[in-house]
């Protein structure tokens, strides 16, 4: 028999809220099967298993802050815990108090969907959508065998939501400042920037475009990060975390992508083996991560396994972005926007379209001559787009 134990969702988390269970005792879970969902600062996360077994007991209700490393469930079938290995620096957990009643925080319900009483029945799906809309379960009468409430009965209770409604997103800032302080304070930055030419890129991916439907495109940022995650599989030394024992480089390439979230806030989920995905692949889970992102939904090991980062503000028109590494990873790569500019070409001067990519470096795990290396690497895959 192993235990699940509440995850490290980010360097500077300590304890979440239990928010659902979406496993009972009796049921079989596989590798990658999402077992609860957990609420941080950064929203209301998917947490997943990474062993098989069936559920044995459930020890945590929903509703309950837990600090990280606390014992969730039993997992009978499996040895040793149902997680992956904490990251490098995630910190270790804390003896605290007896697990307390999470409150509401401002703006939500006083009831929340994943706290309703054990009584009321709701399928998974229609526990997802009331969660996605704010519809209160005890409200909604259900359909389903001895009046459960069903993803149809959901459906029909929904209302528009108002578009123009900010979430409360001090937890997400409190959280975001957290870590860029800690980032600021102990790791000693230094920055590289470096412009080019990105005609082959532009020209190459209008032709691919040009012969397929919408849904089938693809977007320069799906460019750039396989361009950034193939390089990084070249330069070892900015793919890894920093802990207590120095750097451990990552043999997996898992690309955080940074997201703004509707509304406000930010965060920088992974694409797993990045580096192995075609373009295509690349593409559709860029899209699903970004739309997911933004409504605030993704996965615990989406937030855990990012080994390095890449932030692009190319739609918002800036040229250039200095960014801040979200420890305990040691590179973040930055693009801003493709425009056009006199550019020399051999002897010439011609109208080019210019990319301006920046490294921020964490100088205890790397330097700047290799991170110059690095930058110069993914402008020549860049100019190679069809082996991307």
């Amino acid at each position: 028999m192993g235990v699940f134990t509440m995850p490290s969702l980010g360097a500077d988390m300590e304890a979440g809220v239990l928010v659902e269970w979406l496993k009972a005792p009796g049921d079989a879970v596989d590798h990658g099967d999402i077992i609860a969902v957990v609420e941080t600062d950064k929203g209301a996360i998917e947490v997943e298993v990474f062993e098989g077994g069936t559920i044995g007991e459930l020890l945590v209700e929903a509703g309950e802050k837990v600090p990280v490393g606390a014992e969730l469930a039993r997992i009978n079938g499996m040895v040793g815990t149902a997680q992956k290995p904490e990251l490098a620096s995630a910190p270790a957990p804390k003896p605290g108090p007896e697990p307390m009643r999470a409150e509401p925080k401002l703006g939500e319900p006083r009831t929340p969907t994943g706290a309703t009483p054990k009584s009321l029945r709701a399928s998974p799906a229609a526990r997802r959508l009331a969660e996605e809309h704010g519809v209160d379960l005890e409200t909604v009468t259900g359909t389903g065998p001895d009046g459960a409430i069903q993803r149809t009965d959901v459906e029909a209770a929904t209302t528009q939501l108002d578009e123009n409604a900010a979430p409360d997103l001090a937890p997400m800032r409190r959280a975001i400042a957290a870590a860029m302080k800690r980032s600021k304070r102990e790791i000693p930055h230094y920055y590289l920037t470096h412009s080019f030419d990105i005609s082959s890129a532009t020209r190459w991916l209008a032709e691919y475009n040009s012969e397929r439907p919408p849904p089938q495109r693809l977007l320069l940022g799906a460019l750039l990060l396989k361009a950034t995650a193939l390089a990084l599989s070249e330069f070892p030394e900015f793919n890894g975390f920093f802990g207590e024992d120095g750097f451990t480089p990552s043999e997996a390439i898992h690309l955080g992508s940074a997201i703004s979230i509707r509304g406000g806030g930010l965060a920088a989920p992974a694409i797993r083996d990045t580096n192995t995905l075609s373009l295509p692949d690349l593409m559709v889970r860029l899209r699903d991560l970004v739309a997911r992102t933004r409504r605030g939904q993704f996965r615990s090991s989406e937030i855990s396994d990012p080994t390095a980062t890449v932030s692009s503000l190319g739609e918002r028109g800036v040229e250039s972005l200095l960014p801040v590494i979200y420890p305990p990873q040691v590179a973040i790569v930055g693009f801003g926007s493709a425009t056009r500019r006199p550019w020399a070409v051999k002897d010439t001067l011609a109208i080019r379209p210019v990319l301006s990519a920046s490294l921020a470096g964490d100088h205890r795990a790397n330097d700047g001559h290799r991170g110059a290396l690095l930058l110069r690497r993914i402008e020549a895959l860049l100019n190679e787009p069809e082996t991307l």
